[in-house]
C-alpha cells in the first residue's frame, strides 16, 4: 500500500511538472498572459479553444520597441463616451499625451485614463494606451490592441511595445472592447507583443 501511495504521488507530482513545462513564453510577461489563457477562471477564451489551447502566439521580444516617452498631463480634459463593440459606452478622458520615437521616427499617441477603473482598488493609477499600426490586419488584430500603464511621478514613461494584446473580443464576441480611436496610429510596423488569434 506504502509504495502504491508513493508511486500515485510521484505521478502526480510528474503531471504537475508537465503542466508547468507547457506554460510557454519568452518573457515573464509571455508566460504569465498563457497561463491566464489556460486559466478558465481568468481566461476570455470559449470552452472550445481553451481545451486545445497551447500558447498564444507572440512577436520575438524585441528591445528597440521599448521606448521611453514624453508624458505631457492634460488635465483640464473633459470625460468623453469612448465606442466599444457592442452598446456600451465607456467613460474615458485624455490623461495625456505621449511623444516618442521608434528608430528614429517621431510618434505621438493620446493615452487615457478611465472614470469607471480609477475609482476600483489597484487601478486608482491605471492608464489605458489603445493603439493601431500598419500590421494589423495582417499579423496582429486587425482592430488595434492595448497596452497597460501606470501614472508616472515624472514626466517620462517606458512603454514596451512587446506587452501589447488583443483586446478580449479578439477571442470571444461576447466581451464589449473600446473600439482604438482613430488619431492612436501609429505608421508602422509594430511586430512586438500578441499577434492575431488563429480561431478554430
Amino acid at each position: 500500500m506504502k509504495n502504491f501511495v508513493l508511486l500515485f504521488l510521484m505521478v502526480v507530482s510528474f503531471s504537475c511538472a508537465q503542466e508547468m513545462k507547457e506554460i510557454k513564453g519568452e518573457t515573464a510577461w509571455q508566460k504569465e498572459m498563457n497561463a491566464d489563457f489556460k486559466d478558465a477562471t481568468k481566461s476570455p477564451l470559449k470552452d472550445k479553444d481553451r481545451k486545445t489551447f497551447e500558447g498564444l502566439d507572440f512577436f520575438k521580444f524585441d528591445s528597440t520597441l521599448v521606448v521611453t516617452a514624453t508624458l505631457k498631463r492634460t488635465p483640464d480634459t473633459d470625460w468623453f463616451e469612448m465606442k466599444t463593440t457592442t452598446d456600451r459606452l465607456a467613460l474615458e478622458r485624455v490623461y495625456g499625451v505621449l511623444t516618442f520615437e521608434i528608430n528614429g521616427k517621431p510618434f505621438q499617441l493620446n493615452v487615457y485614463q478611465g472614470k469607471d477603473l480609477m475609482v476600483k482598488e489597484g487601478f486608482e493609477d491605471h492608464l489605458f494606451l489603445p493603439f493601431l499600426d500598419n500590421t494589423n490586419g495582417t499579423t496582429s488584430y486587425g482592430a488595434g490592441r492595448y497596452i497597460d500603464l501606470t501614472i508616472p511621478e515624472g514626466d517620462t514613461i517606458e512603454i514596451d511595445f512587446n506587452t501589447a494584446y488583443n483586446p478580449y473580443c479578439a477571442y470571444n464576441e461576447k466581451y464589449s472592447c473600446p473600439i482604438v480611436p482613430g488619431e492612436n496610429y501609429i505608421d508602422a510596423d509594430i511586430e512586438a507583443g500578441v499577434k492575431v488569434f488563429a480561431k478554430h
